[in-house]
């Protein structure tokens, strides 16, 4: 009798980094027995800048975002950059609603949400408002 695998267990980081390696080929991965940081390019649309991202996941700590190059930068009314922890890393999900969760692969979820949060970011600059939906807790 054959047996399948459970596909709800938690994704180990060599999968992780297999997955990333395998969609994302130009990326750089590093990583050891508890995290990995991948670090590659993001163009959300042809007329859209390039973005150099770096991912940070870690098994026991929160997955963290960071837009490398080029630097954010606030509106022209100076308003904060939107969806943001403390303007530092970028917030792709609600933890409490468990939208992204290490039973996930971070080549399917957050490299292509972080994408999307580019798209509204530049749309945020052309129109002043946050088209992403979402909500994030002051």
């Amino acid at each position: 009798m054959m047996r399948i695998k459970n596909l709800n267990r938690n994704k180990t980081i060599v999968q992780q980094v297999n997955a990333i390696r395998v969609k994302y080929p130009d990326w750089k991965v590093s990583f050891d027995s508890y995290q990995l940081k991948a670090v590659g390019s993001l163009q959300p649309t042809p007329r859209s800048e390039t973005y150099t991202i770096e991912i940070k996941f870690h098994i026991l700590k929160p997955i963290q975002i960071r837009v490398l190059n080029p630097v954010l930068v606030k509106n022209k009314k100076g308003e904060k950059i939107p969806h943001m922890y403390s303007q530092e890393t970028l917030c792709l999900f609600m933890p409490k609603y468990a939208e992204f969760t290490r039973k996930m692969y971070i080549s399917d979820t957050i490299i292509p949400w972080t994408s999307l949060w580019l798209y509204y970011y530049e749309v945020w600059h052309a129109t002043d408002k946050w088209l992403g939906g979402g909500e994030h807790p002051e």
